[in-house]
Parts: C-alpha cells; sequence; structure tokens
C-alpha cells in the first residue's frame, strides 16, 4: 500500500555548523522503507552559506528549486546554478554546493546510503577564500 508523507509532519532542522558554513535550512522529505536506502530533503542556504567539502557513497542528484547559488567539484570550476539545472555528483567525488554570496538557493537532495548505512562523508570547511574564487 502506498504511504502519503503529509507536507509538514517533519520538523525543519537548522543545518549542523560542522557541515555547513552560515545559515541553512534542511527539511527532510522523505527516506524510503526499502530495499534502496534513498533519502531527500529540501535544503535551504542563506546568502553566503554553503555546505563544508563532502562526498557521497553512493552519489548525488541535487535539484534547484529556488534562488541562485553555486557548486564546485574538486579540481573543477565554481559553477552558477540555478532553478530547474539538475547536478549529478558521481559515487566518491568530493564537492560543495550553496548560495552565492547576495542570493539565497533551495534544492531538492537525493542520496542513497550504502550498504553500511552511510550517505555523506563530510569533511573540512570550504574556506572563504575557495567560496569567493
Amino acid at each position: 500500500m502506498n504511504h502519503i508523507q503529509r507536507n509538514g509532519s517533519q520538523a525543519s532542522i537548522k543545518g549542523p555548523a560542522e557541515y555547513f558554513t552560515g545559515s541553512v535550512r534542511v527539511e527532510p522529505l522523505f527516506q524510503s522503507p526499502g530495499p534502496a536506502n534513498v533519502q531527500g530533503a529540501n535544503v535551504t542556504f542563506e546568502p553566503g552559506a554553503r555546505s563544508a567539502w563532502h562526498t557521497h557513497p553512493c552519489g548525488q542528484t541535487l535539484v534547484v528549486t529556488s534562488g541562485l547559488g553555486w557548486h564546485q567539484c574538486e579540481g573543477g570550476p565554481k559553477e552558477e546554478i540555478r532553478p530547474g539545472d539538475v547536478i549529478t555528483c558521481p559515487p566518491g567525488e568530493r564537492h560543495w554546493h550553496g548560495a552565492t554570496a547576495t542570493t539565497a538557493m533551495t534544492h531538492l537532495s537525493i542520496v542513497q546510503a550504502d550498504a553500511n548505512g552511510q550517505a555523506v562523508v563530510w569533511m573540512e570547511q570550504v574556506t572563504d577564500e575557495q567560496y569567493l574564487a
């Protein structure tokens, strides 16, 4: 039988300072019951906010739903992302994403956990120099 997860039935949380710089709000949307362990959340970054460097064992898909943001894979250019853009991060690729310095950005994040239940590996914060470069 299908299950309807009602809007507003899960509380939003503040993005933890150990994983994010600036003001970030995470709204959990779903976690599949299995057999695949897929989860999704809306993440809103206020201007200047961003994630720390991180990877995903099974990759990540981002769908930008509002605002204007930046995304960067290690060794590559910082790229502008806007509503309707779909970003696919391959498994294990080190990257970060967030709002621009002057504009908020919201994206839908979809990840799958590996066999050990791990969906993300967090690393160090993105420095101001890296963010503004």
